[in-house]
């Protein structure tokens, strides 16, 4: 039986500045920090072998994120996704007062597409991590169901 997601995985080329990002001024906390290296049980369950990293598990509420960065085999690069590319590409902090927390994030260095827009039951706005991951910030009006199959189809033209 699935339960729900726990967490969502960020790997970074500069581990301090995502960890100070996450923890300082998003307000996650900080579960555990770890390292490992020349490990046959880890290499084997994450399916690269020779892997040596650090990684941070951290939380704010019920949303964990974990921070990699890995020292071995060096990574593939290229730029983050996209929102229209495939694979993962954003994940979503559901905040109150979405226009004073899109303040103190852009006062805080976190660039964002432009300022929140209000859909009606939901406000949001893309904003980007100091590795350029793609961050969405939103906020629910307390009439918000978040059980999208009680809602009708509804298509949006949103120009």
């Amino acid at each position: 039986m699935i339960r729900g997601i726990h967490h969502i995985a960020l790997h970074t080329p500069n581990f301090e500045r995502m960890l100070a990002f996450y923890r300082d001024v998003l307000g996650f906390t900080l579960i555990s920090d770890i390292t490992w290296a020349d490990s046959e049980v880890i290499d084997s369950t994450i399916g690269v072998p020779g892997s040596a990293a650090r990684a941070a598990m951290l939380r704010a509420g019920n949303c964990h994120l974990e921070l990699f960065e890995y020292s071995s085999p060096a990574a593939r690069g290229g730029e983050p996704l996209r929102p229209n590319d495939h694979g993962y590409t954003h994940f979503c902090l559901d905040v109150v007062d979405i226009d004073a927390e899109y303040e103190r994030l852009r006062a805080a260095g976190m660039t964002f597409c432009r300022e929140p827009v209000n859909f009606g039951e939901i406000k949001a706005v893309y904003g980007k991590d100091p590795d350029g991951n793609i961050i969405e910030i939103q906020e629910t009006s307390p009439t918000h169901d978040s059980d999208l199959s009680k809602l009708p189809h509804v298509k949006l033209d949103i120009a």
